[in-house]
């Protein structure tokens, strides 16, 4: 399982129990959209090779208001 944990500045990841960050302008270049606007959906592709997604995507902007 894959946990994500957002902020103003990035994402904290544990990932096959690796812990990492992936800072703000790295997730922006990675999916070419403003930070606020990018999905946790978006940013598991980029941490998973083949993701399982469920729920409704939410954007990091009303996960980090």
């Amino acid at each position: 399982m894959t946990v994500l944990s957002f902020d103003e500045e990035g994402v904290d990841v544990i990932y096959e129990g690796t812990e990492f960050r992936l800072e703000r302008t790295l997730v922006e270049d990675a999916v070419d959209k403003p930070y606020p606007e990018i999905t946790d959906h978006e940013v598991l592709q980029i941490v998973e090779p083949d993701p399982v997604l469920s729920g409704e995507p939410r954007r990091i902007g009303d996960i980090t208001a």
